[in-house]
C-alpha cells in the first residue's frame, strides 16, 4: 500500500506551504534532531501589519553551537503574551479573526509555559492544523534509529522504519539530495512545487504569499483549506 512520509524541522507558525507539505503526508515526521540554525524559521515568522511586514520572534537562549532544535530552549517567557497582542493589533479587522481570537489566544497561553521551542513549534502546528483543516499525523525524529552518519542517509532510515514508499520533499532539496540512496530503498522519491497558490484577500498593502498561515486563518476563516490547492501540481522526481 503506497505511503507517504514527509521530513523537515519544526518551524514557528510557519506559512501556508508548510500546511500543504504536511496534509499532502501520512505521517509528518518533525526534524529536530537536526541542527539549530539562528536567524532562521524555527523561532520566528512574518505578518502584515498596518506599518508593513514584521517579524514575530521566539527569544531563544544562548546554547551550545550545534546544538540540535530539541535542545533550544525559550529565553523569555513574555514572548507569547507579546506576540497575541501584536497579532491582535494587526488582525482586529480582518474577517475572521474574532472566530479564531480564543482558540489561537489558547494556543499562546499553553506556549508561554513550555521551555523548550520544538515543544512550542509542535503546538502551534497541531494546533493550526485542526484550524486549517490540514488532517495531519505527527512523529518525531528522534522516535527513529538514526545511526547513520550521513544526512541523506538518516532520511532514508526515518523513512524505511516508518514503511514509506515515497519521499515528499521540499524544492530546495533536489540540490543536495541523493535521490540514488532512496531508490536503492525502494523508495520515491516526489518534490512538491510551491508556485501556484491563489491569492486570497488580505490586510495592509499589496498581496505578500510568505507569511504566515496565522494571516491565512484570520482573513479566510473556514474556507482556508481551499487557499492550500494550487493551479501547479508536484514534480515528480526524474
Amino acid at each position: 500500500m503506497p505511503r507517504t512520509v514527509a521530513i523537515l524541522q519544526s518551524n514557528y507558525v510557519p506559512w501556508k506551504g508548510y500546511f500543504d507539505l504536511i496534509r499532502r503526508a501520512d505521517e509528518f515526521v518533525l526534524y529536530d534532531t537536526a541542527q539549530y540554525t539562528k536567524n532562521d524559521w524555527r523561532n520566528r515568522n512574518r505578518i502584515k501589519t498596518p506599518q508593513g511586514v514584521q517579524w514575530l520572534t521566539i527569544p531563544v537562549a544562548a546554547g551550545p553551537l550545534g546544538r540540535p532544535i530539541d535542545a533550544a530552549r525559550v529565553g523569555d517567557r513574555g514572548w507569547a503574551e507579546n506576540h497575541l497582542t501584536r497579532l491582535r493589533y494587526a488582525y482586529r479587522d480582518a474577517p475572521h479573526f474574532a472566530r479564531s481570537e480564543a482558540a489561537v489566544a489558547a494556543l499562546y497561553a499553553e506556549a508561554g509555559r513550555l521551555d523548550r521551542l520544538t515543544d512550542v513549534n509542535e503546538l502551534f502546528l497541531r494546533g493550526l492544523c485542526g484550524l486549517l483543516g490540514v488532517p495531519a499525523r505527527f512523529t518525531r525524529s528522534h522516535d527513529y534509529n538514526l545511526d547513520d552518519p550521513d544526512p541523506t542517509g538518516r532520511l532514508v532510515g526515518i523513512c524505511t522504519q516508518a514503511g514509506a514508499t515515497e519521499y515528499l520533499s521540499g524544492p530546495a532539496a533536489r540540490a543536495y539530495l541523493d535521490e540514488g540512496r532512496f531508490h536503492a530503498a525502494g523508495i520515491a522519491v516526489r518534490y512538491i512545487d510551491y508556485a501556484g497558490y491563489p491569492e486570497y484577500p488580505q490586510l495592509h498593502g499589496p498581496f505578500d504569499p510568505a507569511v504566515s498561515a496565522l494571516d491565512l486563518l484570520f482573513m479566510t476563516g473556514p474556507r482556508a483549506a481551499e487557499y492550500l490547492d494550487r493551479a501547479v501540481a508536484e514534480a515528480p522526481c526524474s
